[in-house]
């Protein structure tokens, strides 16, 4: 009989040898859905193949814990560079009901909206760069605020007289907004023709 294939710290039976593929199928699906279940921040590809083994499509997997939370409050999203549980937009009003204007602590004036919005658009950019953009000058408060929820952080330094700090979106903003990556911005043309 083979011996079960261990993980790194040798105390998971990752491959599941020993089980029939539809139950050893099952129990990685389970595996997973606890991970993201139980993790505080977006679980990553890296982690979740340290529990189910290299040979396993994580995204297959995700797949059918997706088709199985079909008719529930909640579902698993890819954001951040990972997936996390989030609940459904149409339960917002439930939410905010239950909870308050905003559960998550993170309101965000417009002026600051607008900040940002223009950060990740046009990153990594100056405090200079942000003025040009909005038409104004950008109070180091507001960008201080930004950084203070964790949306904003530094970038590298500008390649111009005195290399002023650029700045940057951080994960936690990906997280926030529901984004995977940058890349799922909404499309700057699109919205100006609205």
């Amino acid at each position: 009989m083979a011996r079960p294939s261990r993980d790194k710290a040798g105390l998971l039976d990752t491959a599941l040898d020993a089980l029939p593929p539809e139950l050893r199928w099952r129990e990685w699906m389970a595996r997973v859905e606890a991970v993201i279940f139980a993790a505080p921040e977006p679980v990553t590809r890296e982690l979740l193949a340290r529990i189910v083994g290299p040979d396993c499509s994580i995204d297959l997997l995700i797949d059918d814990i997706r088709a199985e939370l079909e008719g529930r409050p909640y579902e698993i999203v890819a954001v951040a560079g990972g997936w996390q549980f989030r609940t459904r937009l149409r339960h917002g009003e439930v939410l905010q009901a239950a909870f308050g204007a905003s559960s998550s602590g993170a309101h965000i004036t417009e002026a600051e909206m607008l900040v940002l919005a223009s950060i990740a658009y046009h990153q990594p950019v100056t405090r200079a760069g942000l003025a040009d953009i909005v038409g104004r000058e950008v109070s180091r408060d507001v960008i201080a605020r930004l950084r203070e929820l964790g949306f904003v952080g530094s970038g590298p330094r500008a390649p111009q007289a005195g290399a002023p700090y650029t700045y940057v979106t951080t994960g936690r903003f990906l997280e926030h907004f529901g984004l995977d990556t940058l890349r799922d911005l909404p499309d700057l043309e699109a919205l100006e023709r609205r």
